[in-house]
């Protein structure tokens, strides 16, 4: 019987560190710390997204600037709005939630935002800086599943990781912090051949393909860890991840739910981001 890892309990354990932690900064410095969200466009999920970041912020003790703009916002008014909240005193945190519309290149957008205000970790200093494993804000999803590993007494050290997906987001960061951790890590994607026979020789399972139910038990190794980083919908519309929880749960000695695991970690590691670079500013 597998060990279910609870990120919703994780998730607010940290938090009541970070408002601990934000409320000390206050004290210290005499102003909050401040997260400004811009949100281009009516996408529904990231709507959702930036409402439940403006509200763990608030439960945090940060304080929250939100900026909404309309799906044909011009590419230079997006980046005249970033570079304000670069220069803004109050701002230590930038998030511009993706994906922007069409008609903008995110690339140029998110250049904009200076290593130390990057709380989602996707520019290029702090990517580099995790890859040549030095201290830096790392992107919160990887993030956020390290400390689950640690949580529970997961050490990666010299076990076989694998990552199953490639993305900027989870997939390549997520492989950084293992091989940071002393890992061996196969990062495997589509184009990747013998699929099944790879997953299966993995100590530790990190999915992130976005394909419900993808993993399945003859993919798992016999006492593997599986991170389930998946956010679908199953045929019948219910909530599950990319890994096939309920035929895979007894194979493996760890495994995290969906919903209840790896999400709930996503926004308090950006808290937990914000607050670090709060502090060093």
């Amino acid at each position: 019987m597998s060990t279910v890892i609870d990120g919703k309990a994780l998730a607010a354990k940290l938090r009541g560190q970070i408002r601990e932690r934000a409320e000390a900064f206050r004290a210290e410095r005499g102003f909050e710390i401040g997260l400004a969200v811009v949100l281009v466009g009516e996408d529904p999920a990231s709507q959702v997204y930036v409402r439940n970041k403006i509200k763990a912020c608030e439960e945090a003790g940060i304080r929250s600037f939100s900026y909404h703009l309309p799906a044909d916002a011009a590419e230079a008014e997006v980046i005249a709005l970033v570079d304000e909240l670069v220069a803004s005193d109050k701002v230590h945190g930038i998030l511009v939630q993706l994906p922007l519309p069409r008609h903008i290149d995110e690339r140029k957008v998110l250049a904009r935002i200076p290593a130390r205000k990057d709380v989602d970790g996707f520019c290029a200093e702090n990517v580099g800086n995790l890859a040549m494993n030095r201290e830096t804000i790392v992107a919160c999803t990887p993030f956020g599943v390290m400390k689950m590993l640690e949580e529970y007494g997961i050490d990666p050290r010299g076990k076989s990781a694998v990552v199953l997906g490639r993305s900027n987001i989870v997939g390549k960061p997520m492989a950084m912090l293992l091989v940071n951790a002393d890992a061996t890590v196969t990062v495997c994607h589509s184009k990747t051949k013998n699929l099944k026979e790879v997953c299966a020789a993995a100590d530790i399972l990190v999915v992130a393909i976005g394909r419900a139910k993808f993993v399945t038990a003859d993919m798992v190794k016999e006492g593997a860890v599986v991170i389930d980083v998946g956010m679908d919908r199953d045929e019948n519309g219910k909530l599950c991840g990319d890994v096939d929880y309920e035929n895979v749960k007894d194979k493996a000695s760890y495994i995290t739910p969906v919903p209840g695991g790896v999400g709930p970690m996503t926004i308090t590691m950006l808290l937990y981001n914000t607050v670090l670079a709060a502090s060093r500013s």
